[in-house]
Parts: structure tokens; C-alpha cells; sequence
């Protein structure tokens, strides 16, 4: 079946929630925050996430299979990080996850952004993969991973001119 992805409505708060903690739960080496951390957040911290209009929701058959969000990182204003992207185990290798990149790559633009970036954590090699064979290159930035100071991640991009 096709994937659809949209902006997630603030409607849809408890589906972004769910689906984020799930994906912390089943990867948690894949993102900076942890399944603890969020856990502990209020409705009120998911709502304002949502309302944000920057979390996409892919769905296949109405179910969500994925979710990717984005943000404007302090410091960099002609930039939009692509942050808590994953798809569901069962979904992986179908589309799901270019489909969710793409997303969020028009919306960025339509922000007027130059560039899009993500963080991959150390290890993650799926991933990198991913994010190479849709464009993004290392910019060679490593830092810490937040939910694992004993690993790295490093910093790629994908210009949106």
C-alpha cells in the first residue's frame, strides 16, 4: 500500500506521543533524548510539540508507520535540523523514510531554509546509509550524543537550493 505523510494536527498529539515513545523504547541508540526523559513530559509539552506544525506523521492503511520532525537550531537561521525520525520496524525498506525526508525537506524550504541537517548517532550505520543515498553529505561536525555521552554523532546536510 502507499504511505502518506502529513503535517501532524495538534488533534493528532497522542499519536505523535505514542509513536515517539515507541520509537524511543525500540531504538534508543538512534536519538539524543530518552524514553525516560519523555515519559515524564505533561500532555500540555506534546501539545505545544505538535501545534509547532513541524512533526510529520506517515501513514499506511491509517496507521502510523513513521514519524520525522524538524526545527530551526539557534545560531543557524538559513538552516532546519531534521530531528526524531523513525519508522516502524515492520515498514522499514518500503519508502517510508524518504517519504518522511521529503516532507519535511519542502517544508523547510518553504521556511526559507538553505539547508537541512540531521545528527546520525555513532554505529548507526543504517541510517547513514539512508541519508547518503538521499543527498546529505558529513560536514565532518561530531559531537556528543545527548542520551549517550560514551558515543558521538556527527552532523550531515543536504542543500535545499
Amino acid at each position: 500500500m502507499d504511505v502518506t505523510v502529513s503535517a501532524a494536527d495538534v488533534a493528532e498529539w497522542r499519536a505523535v506521543r505514542e509513536v515517539r515513545l515507541r520509537a524511543l523504547a525500540a531504538d534508543p541508540g538512534a536519538f539524543g533524548s530518552t524514553l525516560a526523559r519523555e515519559l515524564a513530559f505533561d500532555d500540555g509539552v506534546w501539545r505545544e510539540r505538535v501545534a509547532a506544525g513541524r512533526t510529520f506523521l506517515a501513514r499506511r492503511d491509517g496507521v502510523v508507520v513513521g514519524i520525522a520532525s524538524f526545527y530551526a537550531e539557534p545560531g543557524r537561521q538559513d538552516e532546519r535540523e531534521l530531528v526524531g525520525m523513525w519508522v516502524t520496524p515492520e515498514a522499514r525498506r518500503t519508502g517510508v523514510a524518504p517519504a518522511l525526508v521529503e516532507a519535511v525537506r519542502r517544508a523547510a524550504a518553504a521556511e526559507g531554509a538553505a539547508r537541512l541537517t540531521l545528527f546520525i548517532a555513532e554505529g548507526n550505520e543504517p541510517a547513514r546509509r539512508l541519508y547518503e543515498r538521499l543527498g546529505f553529505r558529513s560536514t565532518g561536525e561530531v559531537q556528543e550524543l545527548q542520551s549517550d555521552p560514551c558515543r558521538g554523532q556527527e552532523r550531515y546536510a543536504l542543500a535545499l537550493s
